[in-house]
């Protein structure tokens, strides 16, 4: 194949599922509801927060900082996708490219290392109850979150320029959106230096988080099974198991994409692997959170006029 640099003209086409043309409408029809649902429920979350009194916490601040991350991931790429498989149009510009690349990996990154900030935070109100106010105050709190969002943004403007300046061959991306290894994979020439770095990247900011919360929910298994009273042992597990869920959920898919070796998975699996950390797991966290929530039940019911 002969060395390509019109990208920057023409932009690329997004393969997508393009290679299951009947699939195509159903694909359309699953996902234009499932992130319809998705800005329902993160918008539906982050307005509870800030109109109910009784989540001016440090745990819901953080889940609104995550509900808004969900919302821009997912709007990211799902409305380009949407475009794709209602036509014969599969076209999109180079800087609409760099605007998915650049996003995912920020935003990414962010959610990365926010789920971290809320397993600490889950741990020190079952392991420290007695100091959680002196300990997770407003100011720590705010530094935790630009911490996690610095991270998320140096990661972007490292590997972005990085990802969109190597010489491809053709324009022809195969996946429904830009994403970093697939670029990767696009390159003439030998890029196992930005590899490398891609690597070095998701070990600080997805693999080192991903530690960090299993050891932190080890010590807070712990302290719930040290907890004699039923009541307050049920209410510190449903907040710290909707949160692990969530973990779970997000980490399961994005380790698999970026955390294993470039040809290992067929690329129709990593398609609905990224699909599925990009939408339905922003669709699921309002969810897991509303449902398994007292908190912020009551405070749906009081904003629709219930109680």
């Amino acid at each position: 194949m002969e060395k390509s640099n019109d990208s920057s003209e023409y932009g690329f086409i997004l393969v997508g599922f393009s290679d299951h043309p009947k699939l195509e409408m159903v694909l359309f029809i699953v996902n234009f509801t499932l992130y319809a649902v998705t800005v329902l429920g993160n918008l539906t979350i982050i307005l509870l927060c800030i109109l109910d009194p009784r989540l001016h916490t440090p745990m819901y601040f953080f889940l609104v900082n995550l509900s808004f991350l969900d919302l821009c991931f997912s709007t990211s790429c799902i409305p380009q996708m949407l475009v794709n498989l209602w036509g014969p149009d599969k076209t999109i510009s180079y800087a609409g490219c760099v605007v998915q690349l650049f996003s995912f990996l920020s935003i990414g990154g962010i959610e990365c290392i926010l789920l971290a900030v809320m397993a600490y935070d889950r741990y020190v109100v079952v392991c420290k109850p007695l100091h959680y106010i002196a300990i997770m105050h407003s100011q720590l709190c705010l530094q935790l979150v630009a911490m996690a969002w610095g991270s998320g943004l140096v990661n972007a403007i490292v590997m972005s320029p990085l990802t969109m300046t190597l010489s491809r061959c053709g324009r022809r991306v195969n996946h429904f959106l830009c994403e970093m290894p697939v670029l990767i994979k696009m390159a003439c020439l030998d890029a196992r230096a930005v590899e490398m770095l891609a690597f070095a990247f998701a070990i600080l900011i997805v693999l080192l988080p991903f530690t960090l919360i299993l050891v932190s929910y080890g010590y807070t298994a712990a302290a719930v099974l040290g907890i004699k009273s039923d009541a307050v042992r049920w209410k510190a597990f449903s907040t710290s198991s909707s949160h692990l869920t969530v973990v779970s959920l997000f980490y399961g898919s994005i380790i698999y994409v970026y955390m294993q070796p470039g040809n290992s998975s067929s690329q129709n699996q990593g398609k609905f692997f990224t699909l599925f950390y990009n939408l339905v797991t922003p669709m699921l966290n309002p969810l897991i959170y509303t449902l398994r929530n007292k908190e912020v039940k009551g405070a749906l019911k009081k904003v629709l006029g219930m109680q």
